[in-house]
């Protein structure tokens, strides 16, 4: 089997202890030629961590790019831009991966119609909320429709292979022809944790003819830190909540028909404000009526930046990047 040379890239934000063993952890794959790209965001690490990535970088071992600013999809957008991969797999800084990871993406890409490959997930808050007892072999006719896919595609439970409509951002990988060929990058507008930041590209990604296999062979596990990596703002924060509801609305204004919206709409108002399930959040009337005022904010805050869209792309990070659009020259080690 011909396989293709893979770029992993590691997007990182205010992560230590944990970094270093996702990093170690994807250093250790079998995998014949693979380059790591590690896109550090983080203002000052412990001296532990600094040194580790440090000596890596040295020798060979991995590319280390320091950033000064935080953007969970600027970094992927960022990282692209440096890889010298067919095909590059994007994993989040507090995972773990099993042997064979590597390949499990890869051998897909012999199949001229896979454009993307979307692993499994075992997401241990998701795992211990259904008793991890929940098995999936084929994902709903619902896990199809944009509208209201997202509350029926589980890549956490599901064990069987098939094609689905998106991936999950902490384990997915994609032929780079999308980005440099295609013209299809992550959108930076997507803000905070970047929920649906991957929606949105697989959403564009599939405008061009390519579809995205499920593999769950392809797994690893999501330690889910609850500090660090994309939570650049408290998640209890005001600016966190109206985040999280523009994000959702931004990718439905730009991807979806008026009824596809108003499907994800209702759902989005059952779900998240009324906390019906799969959300399972307080009926308790004072938190229902503050998380009505955030879906509100966030709905405006959704058409203030596709307003925006008319003169200017929002892709700030980018433009900041005197590389984007050309093959960046080699990293010098970071110090």
């Amino acid at each position: 089997m011909n396989l293709p040379k893979l770029s992993v890239i590691i997007p990182t934000y205010g992560r230590e202890s944990i970094l270093c063993d996702s990093v170690r952890s994807i250093l250790e794959q079998d995998y014949p030629d693979f380059e790591v790209l590690v896109v550090d965001q983080t203002r000052d690490h412990e001296s532990a961590t600094q040194q580790f990535l440090q000596d890596l970088s040295a020798a060979g071992k991995i590319s280390w790019w320091r950033l000064d600013w935080a953007s969970l999809p600027g970094a992927r957008n960022y990282g692209v831009r440096r890889a010298r991969g067919e095909v590059v797999v994007f994993i989040d800084d507090d995972v773990q991966i099993p042997a064979g990871y590597l390949h499990a993406h890869a051998r897909h890409y012999t199949r001229s119609e896979v454009g993307a490959v979307a692993g499994r997930v075992f997401d241990r808050m998701k795992l211990s909320d259904s008793g991890g007892d929940v098995v999936i072999e084929d994902l709903p006719a619902a896990a199809m429709d944009p509208g209201i896919a997202w509350y029926h595609i589980d890549l956490v439970h599901t064990i069987k292979p098939q094609w689905v409509i998106s991936a999950r951002g902490c384990n997915m990988s994609y032929r780079r022809a999308i980005f440099v060929e295609h013209g299809v990058w992550f959108d930076e507008r997507f803000r905070g944790s970047a929920v649906r930041e991957e929606s949105d590209f697989c959403l564009r990604l599939r405008r061009t003819g390519y579809r995205i296999w499920y593999d769950p062979g392809a797994n690893l596990v999501h330690l889910g830190e609850e500090t660090g990596g994309c939570h650049d703002i408290s998640t209890r924060s005001l600016r966190y909540q109206v985040t999280f509801y523009h994000n959702h609305f931004l990718m439905a204004q730009k991807n979806l028909t008026l009824g596809q919206q108003a499907r994800l709409y209702v759902k989005l108002f059952d779900c998240h404000v009324l906390g019906n399930p799969p959300c399972n959040k307080s009926g308790s009337p004072v938190k229902i009526l503050v998380r009505g005022l955030f879906y509100k904010l966030g709905f405006l805050d959704a058409l203030k930046t596709r307003f925006q869209g008319i003169w200017q792309d929002g892709q700030v990070y980018t433009r900041q990047d005197p590389e984007a659009g050309e093959r960046a020259a080699q990293p010098t080690v970071a110090v």
